[in-house]
């Protein structure tokens, strides 16, 4: 079994929860912890027994970024190149999740700051505690807010404007505005949080995930497409389902007046 330095397990839902791990430092990121991420995301594509990754954080933070120490100081020790392995290394952790044909939920118990912010806008959908911020601070040390697929991700969640002042001024967005501008798809008490995702995440485990991982990469492609190409995508993509099992399934099921049984193929 591989180690890492994180919690992972599966439930027999085929429900996948990544709980990072330091809660000390707030669930903060070390190289290792993103070579893992990254390799994990890769890994969880061709796992049959995980069809839904449930992301959260240990104790009360969900990730608060890089760690100061393990990762900052060092990277002042490495030349250019070096410090463009490491920048590269934590945006596959990114594309990655983005291209993962399966849904990721984060779980949001707390401070969601820096590359935490920006795990977090990549899972496909965001359960908040009311207590939990976002905090896109790359500017506030220095760095650009365009980190990660930040400056991607985040307009096409919030909009341009939104976006703009989220990571020029990486101020703190509680939770609530998070809602409000659509950063959070839920926002629940404290306690509620991981049950919240958990339950999102096996609705999802048990429906069609031929289906469900096609409208995740379709939504995913078509963001640089024009209006033509998209409705191309969407006419073969939607060809292909209609003969896969699953739909016939639908409709066997439909006639048998019984429930379907999803296979995800």
């Amino acid at each position: 079994m591989t180690k890492y330095d994180f919690h992972f397990e599966t439930d027999d839902d085929g429900v996948a929860t990544l709980t990072l791990d330091r809660p000390a430092t707030l669930n903060s990121l070390t190289f290792e912890i993103y070579g893992q991420l990254e390799k994990l995301f890769v890994d969880l594509r061709t796992d049959k027994s995980v069809k839904a990754i449930v992301l959260t954080g240990k104790g009360k933070g969900f990730c608060s970024g890089g760690n100061v120490e393990e990762i900052i100081g060092p990277l002042f020790e490495k030349d250019l190149n070096g410090t463009l392995e490491f920048t590269r290394m934590t945006g596959a952790v990114v594309r990655n999740m983005l291209r993962l044909e399966k849904p990721i939920i984060a779980a949001i118990n707390g401070v969601a700051a820096g590359a935490g912010s920006v795990l977090a806008l990549a899972s496909d959908m965001r359960v908040m505690s009311e207590k939990a911020k976002f905090a896109f601070l790359f500017t506030k040390v220095g760095l650009t807010g365009a980190d990660m697929g930040a400056a991607w991700l985040l307009p096409k969640i919030v909009g341009t404007g939104r976006a703009m002042e989220m990571l020029m001024l990486g101020g703190k967005v509680l939770a609530d505005e998070c809602h409000r501008i659509g950063l959070a798809n839920r926002v629940v008490a404290p306690e509620a949080v991981l049950d919240e995702a958990m339950s999102i995440a096996k609705q999802l485990a048990t429906g069609p995930g031929l289906a469900i991982g096609m409208t995740k990469k379709m939504v995913w492609h078509e963001w640089p497409m024009d209006m033509d190409a998209a409705i191309e995508q969407e006419a073969q993509a939607q060809a292909l389902l209609l003969r896969a099992h699953d739909h016939r399934e639908f409709y066997d099921a439909w006639m048998e007046k019984r429930d379907p049984k999803w296979q995800g193929r």
